[in-house]
């Protein structure tokens, strides 16, 4: 984390050598020297990082020592901004007439002469204390390293004391397993028959999740001994020496041939490769590597494993999709997925801890309300279900000390000897993160326990903070994005699309935001008050606040909080003149999030801002946008979704760095309707936005034809929104768009239901386009729609096609998300054999003619959510469901009564099986809006839907 402050602080170093150079060279020196110190120091940590020296404990001084470094940092970079910001303000005050502007530059010269020799002696005093932290590091044995790149003594080194906190799922008992028996079988089928080539089965999922107790029931099934001449279980984990690991499975096959070459340290491993390889070639073998970290594992190790056609198999678990996906190299082979268990297999394993010497293992009544809320808390990883089953197995079976558990749960996680272990296990995934990650995993800690947030805004919120690198042929967000992937792939991040708001969520898991809060804390990474009563004690500097409930003791702290960067409100419900003084105090701030606070204005203090990257006014009580938001030259995103904003100040257009306008809000009361969706009004002379990537939504009409031919010279557009489209403005609007090659999410409204939309007059549409969203009545699909092969959703929104649009959107191979809502009059709706084959989402709503939908064997064969609702003619449930092997999800809502009371279960409807249904929601009366959720087959369906 060390490095993730220091590199901050280079970044500013070499800033403001520009600055200097461009002025006076009164600190020159100091800050060259200073910043040669600290890029030596920062390598030392990145590498220190890279090799896994500095990881896990640290001592108390070594903690100590840090955070004296952390001060110094904190207080460079201060320094810095304060200086670079006196040279933007003196440098806008020079901006006036001829005699005034030759006065005030003058003026303006002898104040940076000043400003300048004040900087110097600033440095000075800096590095006289970096000095005497280094020196008093090494006086007491606390340098983080030696030269020869060994644990200094400050670190902990218990290695020799120290178990691994995994070994107990090598042990779990038959009657204690829960939710393992399908993909149990189905990894025994997998050993036990299949292809005779060689075949490597990958279990993946996040830390805790039962990967190696899985495994390992498998891996000990008497059958599975019994078929395989050779059989090895190897714990790799993240130290591994792939030496060491070849040297012990050759000893359990030749060591004789071992003894030979075992003094030859420099051949070792191509030997050790060819011996192994040489042993293995004639045998039926089953090996087992258990907690994969790195893909160059697996690249050395599969050298040793022959490909026999012997009917060989090889067992891999890891917490990265990535490292599974690398280990697939032939179609045999295999990644499955280990899902967190449902609700109710997680209850069961519950109980069976909890009260394992109970004769019944039931839970108590008066006990079950807390039991479900710390059950569901565990989110469905056995691991922590299991351990904290345990911990109140022991525990006095009484309501007191239950809630005494679940309020505490959060330090129980630190201090509990019967959970630290729960800890360990989760926190490895953490550090085997790259140092730039960490940064972006730990901001999660800015946001409550379970706070979902968009990608989007979590990738630019990184970007703001400025933990995004700088790529080659990439923007940042693109980067970004890559960071927010890899974070998903090591399954440390949940993902999930709201398909509705077409927006792509995520959030970690509670107690992972519970290790993030802990390391947070430890690197003075952010702050919370308001949370809790003792969220103030630490007298820290911290660069990023987080707010919560009220703001009444903020104030009262806030010079605690002069190096503040970044600052969130959380359920606000009072907001006075707290903001100005707020802002006043952080004029560094470079994230101001308001969001849902009950701001009525936005104060003038803020167009004093010149570093704020990110502003959201996001659901705020604001009625217009002031001028002086023009100001703010450094402003990348502009968040005022949900406001009553209707118009841009023109003065937006000179914000040359904006890369994102978010200003459209929902109209509730007008839900399924194109007036749902409100844009605002922009204005003519937007040449200066030549970066911005994001614009949603534009109103059209009032907007202006002129204002909207400008958006040509938008060509960096990624994504784009437009309301109140008239068939007139819809010319204007399609030869821009053939111009905006980067688009990727195109939005377009008609202004009314019964004006055509238009987009016909697009002959070269954006190769990129991945989502398409187009509202209003369509006379034909567009042609060139075809030509769109990236798309992966589509929305059809009022466009009352006669005929059946599935005969030219079967063309589109990616699509996974098709959105129908009063798109279609035609009775029928066919989908043929073999169209639709990556489509995952299906949403059929308010077809007023569609009678009858059919879906060949072979078609849509990897859909997972079925919408169909408001269809009155449709009276019969369609008997192709059964088709749908991967149906998960089934909502039937709004559909005649016959047609809901037509799905009970029963012979002679074998739609119902579909086995992957989770399931089912119905409802047959508009009036009544009564929903209600179901397992398909359920024999008490019937009844229930009656009563």
């Amino acid at each position: 984390m060390t490095e993730i402050i220091l590199t901050s602080v280079i970044d500013k170093l070499v800033q403001l050598l520009i600055e200097e150079t461009k002025l006076f060279k009164g600190a020159h020196k100091e800050v060259k020297n200073l910043k040669n110190e600290l890029e030596l120091l920062n390598s030392l940590f990145k590498d220190a990082d890279t090799k896994k020296w500095v990881k896990g404990n640290h001592s108390e001084s070594f903690s100590a020592w840090f955070k004296q470094l952390k001060e110094v940092a904190y207080h460079i970079e201060d320094v810095i901004d304060e200086y670079l910001l006196h040279v933007a303000n003196n440098h806008q005050r020079c901006r006036r007439g001829i005699f005034l502007g030759f006065l005030h530059n003058i003026s303006h010269k002898i104040k940076a002469l000043k400003l300048s020799y004040n900087m110097a002696s600033q440095i000075q005093n800096i590095q006289a204390s970096l000095r005497k932290i280094k020196d008093r590091g090494e006086t007491y044995g606390l340098s983080p390293f030696d030269q020869q790149g060994v644990v200094s003594r400050g670190m902990k080194d218990d290695k020799q004391h120290h178990h691994d906190p995994r070994l107990g799922a090598l042990f779990v008992e038959e009657n204690e397993l829960v939710g393992i028996d399908t993909k149990r079988d189905d990894l025994l089928r997998m050993l036990l028959g299949g292809d005779s080539i060689r075949t490597v089965i990958s279990l993946v999922g996040k830390g805790g999740i039962g990967k190696t107790t899985l495994a390992k029931k498998v891996y000990e099934n008497e059958d599975v001994q019994a078929r395989f001449d050779f059989q090895e279980w190897i714990s790799v984990s993240q130290s591994y020496n792939i030496k060491k690991i070849l040297k012990s499975i050759a000893m359990q096959i030749c060591p004789a041939a071992l003894t030979e070459f075992i003094m030859d340290e420099m051949d070792i491993l191509p030997k050790l490769i060819g011996t192994l390889r040489q042993f293995l070639e004639t045998k039926r073998y089953v090996i087992v590597f258990d907690d994969i970290w790195d893909m160059d594992f697996w690249n050395v190790m599969k050298l040793a494993l022959p490909s026999n056609d012997k009917g060989s198999r090889i067992i891999i678990t890891t917490r990265n999709d990535n490292i599974a996906a690398s280990c697939k190299e032939h179609s045999s082979d295999f990644v499955l997925k280990i899902e967190p268990l449902s609700q109710e297999m997680a209850w069961e394993l519950f109980c069976k801890k909890a009260f394992r010497f109970q004769s019944e293992k039931c839970c108590p009544q008066e006990l079950e309300e807390l039991s479900l809320k710390i059950v569901k808390k565990c989110q469905g990883l056995p691991l922590v279900v299991a351990t904290i089953g345990a911990l109140l197995s022991t525990k006095e079976k009484v309501v007191y000390e239950w809630q005494n558990l679940h309020d505490s749960l959060e330090s129980e996680f630190e201090t509990n000897p019967h959970l630290s272990s729960v800890q360990e296990i989760l926190s490895l995934s953490y550090d085997d993160l790259p140092y730039h990650l960490k940064s972006c995993f730990l901001y999660f800690g800015m946001f409550p326990e379970d706070y979902a947030i968009e990608n989007l805004t979590l990738c630019r919120l990184w970007i703001a903070e400025g933990f995004v690198q700088k790529q080659r042929d990439r923007t940042l967000e693109q980067v970004a994005e890559e960071y927010l992937k890899e974070l998903i792939n090591r399954n440390l991040i949940q993902t999930w699309v709201d398909f509705y708001a077409s927006t792509k969520l995520c959030r970690v898991h509670d107690l992972m935001h519970e290790i993030i809060l802990s390391r947070v804390n430890q690197f003075g990474f952010c702050q919370s008050v308001g949370r809790h009563e003792n969220d103030l004690r630490s007298r820290e500097k911290y660069r990023r606040l987080s707010i919560y409930n009220t703001t009444n003791n903020v104030l009262k702290n806030v010079e605690n909080f002069q190096g503040v960067r970044s600052v969130f409100l959380f359920n606000i419900d009072k907001l006075e003149d707290i903001n100005v003084d707020l802002i006043r105090k952080f004029k560094l701030l470079k994230v101001l999030d308001f969001s849902n606070a009950p701001l009525c204005y936005l104060p003038k203090e803020v167009g004093k801002l010149s570093y704020l990257k990110y502003i959201s006014l996001r659901n705020t009580k604001l009625k217009m946008l002031p001028k002086f938001i023009g100001k703010l030259q450094s402003l990348q995103t502009l968040d005022i979704r949900e406001t009553s904003i209707l118009d841009l100040p023109i003065e937006i257009n000179n914000l040359r760095n904006l890369q994102c306008i978010a200003a459209f809000s929902y109209g509730y009361e007008v839900e399924h309707s194109l007036k749902a969706t409100r844009g605002v009004k922009i204005h003519e002379g937007l040449l200066c936005l030549e970066d911005l990537q994001t614009l949603l939504f534009v109103d059209a009409y009032r907007s202006g034809t002129n204002a909207i031919k400008e958006l040509e010279n938008l060509k960096k557009l990624k994504m784009l929104g437009i309301t109140n489209l008239s068939a007139e403005t819809a010319k204007t609007l399609c030869p821009c768009i053939e111009k905006m090659n980067h688009l990727d999410m195109l939005c377009v409204y008609s202004i009314n239901e019964d004006e055509v939309l238009d987009v016909q007059n697009i002959s070269s549409p954006p190769c990129f386009l991945t989502q398409l969203f187009l509202m209003g009545k369509l006379l034909k699909l567009p042609e060139w729609i075809k030509k769109v092969q990236n798309l992966r959703r589509l929305a059809l929104n009022f466009s009352r096609l006669t005929d059946d649009p599935l005969k030219v959107l079967k063309h589109l191979r990616y699509l996974e998300f098709l959105d129908m809502y009063q798109a279609y009059e035609g009775e029928e709706l066919h989908f043929q054999e073999g169209s639709f084959q990556k489509l995952k989402q299906l949403t059929l709503e308010k077809l007023d003619g569609l009678k009858a939908l059919k879906i060949d064997e072979r078609a849509l064969p990897v859909l997972e959510d079925l919408f169909i609702g408001l269809n009155p003619l449709m009276k019969e449930v369609p008997s192709d469901i059964k088709h749908l092997g991967k149906l998960k999800f089934l909502k039937l809502y709004d559909m005649p009564k016959e047609f809901v009371l037509g799905m009970q279960p029963g012979e002679g409807r074998d739609y119902w099986k579909v086995e992957h249904v989770a399931c089912a929601i119905f409802c047959y009366t508009v009036a009544a809006r009564k929903y209600e959720s179901y397992k398909l087959g359920d024999s008490e369906l019937l009844q229930r839907l009656q009563g």
